[in-house]
């Protein structure tokens, strides 16, 4: 059964502007290669709904939210009746995805059930499923037109290794976003070169992305270069 896998009580980080609790929710329907959670990605249900209401009433006044990450949080099928009982508990609430389940997504957004989503762009249309290996572009493609057209407060972001996207990709992307009005920040995640095992067994990148050669169509700010 999927549902919380693990639980980071605290952090100054993650959630724009806030400290928040991150919860870790098992289960994922992509498989990127430089994905390093494997623990959480094939894991299961670690910790009860109720272990973690209680521990986030204990926290009322310390915490200002709450981070859905993964793993794909929008898997967990209680995912919209478990986040309703966050937000009573007075919590904002971040969501991480994939864009992949779109029917969730619009449903914490419509429900004013979540406050800010990270969405990862993965790749252009032509590499989506190369690099996922999920062949959903088009439930992504609608949720980030969603998004877009929502008033919900959001951020596209990308993780960059670059011997599976280039900066050839990464102009695409833009151009992609710059076409459907995107107004925000698109923000690059240089991939984080460790000796801990990927998905794909992927090493270090062979060369460095030339910020240079990347358009100036929308803003890009850049993480972990």
């Amino acid at each position: 059964m999927l549902g919380i896998y693990s639980i980071q009580k605290f952090s100054s980080l993650d959630f724009p502007g806030k400290l928040c609790a991150i919860l870790w929710f098992s289960g994922c329907n992509m498989r990127c290669p430089y994905c390093y959670n494997e623990d959480v990605v094939f894991g299961k249900k670690q910790i009860e709904e109720e272990e973690i209401i209680d521990f986030l009433k204990t926290r009322i006044g310390l915490l200002d939210g709450v981070t859905f990450t993964g793993g794909e949080p929008t898997l967990y099928k209680n995912l919209v009746s478990f986040a309703s009982k966050v937000k009573k508990l007075g919590f904002e609430i971040k969501l991480d995805t994939n864009g992949i389940n779109v029917d969730i997504v619009k449903a914490l957004v419509k429900n004013n059930l979540v406050d800010y989503v990270a969405l990862d762009f993965k790749a252009p249309k032509e590499k989506f499923e190369f690099i996922t290996k999920n062949n959903n572009w088009d439930k992504f493609e609608e949720t980030l037109i969603f998004l877009i057209k929502s008033e919900i407060d959001f951020e596209v972001r990308t993780t960059v290794h670059t011997d599976l996207l280039d900066e050839n990709d990464i102009n695409k992307i833009i151009d992609i976003l710059e076409s459907m009005n995107y107004k925000g920040i698109y923000y690059l995640q240089n991939f984080f070169e460790s000796d801990k095992k990927t998905l794909g067994n992927i090493g270090r990148q062979s060369k460095k992305l030339d910020i240079t050669r990347l358009s100036t169509k929308i803003p890009i700010e850049l993480r972990n270069f």
